[in-house]
């Protein structure tokens, strides 16, 4: 039997980059996934059911940031899937971001970061916890980055978001757990995802400084988390939360 299979997902940003990976692999392993995303997540939709069956995977335009569209996502999630196992907070702004001095951020776009990749996390479980709560079972995974253990100059916004997820994730671990519900962060590293490379904003100076800081000294694929997010939203996690899982290479010792 798949690991997952019964299940239900929603991940945030699943229809393009990273986030599809992470809807083909809970696919994979017998979750019905809810794409959400600012982009149209049909076709990867579409992909996803012709290889794991019909009701594997639907899609949703929303924007996290917005709370009438969270809302939306997920009374459409429940509609479609009849409850809601596993949250995978992925939505985030990161690979359009172009290195910028602190001095230089611009003040509308510190606050879109933050309204996306913090807001858009609490937002997504303001809605969906109350679900799990009522089932007393729940996977909240949300998406970190490495960068939050050593920092990351000309991305201060990027960085300070997802040291707030973080926070957020070890304090609503202790609130949430008298329910039965497990939050964890993945924390990446330097990814190469499709996002990434299209978006051109990192250089190769800065790609090598990655692969020299880990114990492996090679690049990072969406491959490369898939088990750690699998382990998180399977049964095989039931006793861990709070806690920050570095897949990096080795990059950071956590």
């Amino acid at each position: 039997m798949s690991r997952l299979s019964g299940r239900a997902a929603i991940v945030t940003g699943g229809a393009k980059g990273i986030g599809r990976h992470y809807v083909e692999r809970l696919a994979a392993e017998g979750a019905a996934v809810m794409i959400a995303d600012v982009a149209d997540g049909r076709a990867a939709a579409e992909e996803v059911a012709a290889r794991h069956g019909r009701n594997a995977s639907a899609s949703r335009i929303a924007d996290v940031s917005d709370e009438r569209q969270v809302k939306a996502l997920v009374a459409e999630t429940l509609e479609r899937f009849g409850k809601i196992d596993i949250l995978v907070n992925n939505a985030a702004l990161y690979a359009p971001l172009m290195p910028t001095k602190c001095t230089e951020i611009d003040v509308d776009l510190w606050d879109r970061v933050m309204a996306v990749n913090v807001r858009g996390s609490f937002l997504m479980v303001k809605h969906v916890a109350p679900h799990m709560i009522a089932r007393r079972y729940g996977k909240i995974i949300n998406i970190g980055s490495g960068t939050i253990f050593k920092g990351l100059p000309r991305m201060l916004h990027y960085s300070t978001s997802k040291g707030a997820i973080a926070t957020f994730t070890r304090t609503l671990s202790r609130e949430l757990g008298e329910h039965g519900i497990c939050v964890n962060t993945l924390a990446p590293g330097l990814v190469m995802s499709d996002s990434l490379l299209e978006s051109g904003s990192h250089d190769d100076a800065m790609k090598n400084a990655a692969v020299q800081s880990r114990a492996f000294k090679r690049e990072a694929y969406p491959e490369d988390l898939l088990g750690a997010l699998v382990f998180l939203a399977s049964a095989d996690s039931d006793f861990i939360t709070g806690q920050i899982i570095a897949v990096d290479g080795g990059s950071v010792n956590t």
